[in-house]
């Protein structure tokens, strides 16, 4: 086994060695997915998703595609192995799996078009032995009215 090598491509990951660690990305994974959902030829988008816009079950849009839908979705979440900047966003997402509308497809696309745009981003985890672990806690779940009105109880860190 010592005759192998370096690993280097491994479940759609793809790992670069460093001097100070190890970069793992899925750049070629987000490109094959942009352009297996036709939008290599769209606009990158420089966010996720909008901030002005909360995306709820939306009962007056048209429908669309259901196994559309959940392909993509299940290539973003695939996707955020890597990814953690849209792992939120997908999150939100996938709640609609059941019954997407157009406003649920409009979300998802841009998200596509975000990780068009950052195809080449990935995480980087050091050699160095000092590790601090920073968490973030948003109390009010960023006032989703759906989540909180679902009767969610108080998710705690240990």
């Amino acid at each position: 086994m010592s005759m192998v090598g370096e690993l280097s491509y491994f479940l759609e990951l793809q790992i670069k060695q460093k001097n100070d660690g190890l970069f793992i990305s899925q750049e070629k994974y987000a490109k094959n997915m942009v352009k297996k959902f036709g939008l290599e030829q769209a606009r990158n988008k420089r966010t996720p998703v909008t901030t002005h816009v909360k995306l709820t079950r939306d009962t007056g849009g048209a429908e669309v595609d259901h196994k559309l839908y959940k392909s993509i979705i299940g290539s973003l979440l695939y996707l955020t192995a890597s990814r953690p900047d849209i792992a939120y966003a997908v999150r939100i997402c996938a709640r609609y799996q059941a019954d997407p509308l157009i406003s649920h497809l409009e979300v998802v696309k841009r998200i596509l078009k975000y990780v068009h745009g950052k195809s080449d981003f990935g995480m980087m985890y050091s050699y160095d032995t000092t590790l601090t672990l920073v968490g973030y806690y948003d109390v009010d779940w960023a006032a989703e009215v759906e989540y909180i009105a679902a009767g969610s109880g108080c998710t705690q860190f240990i």
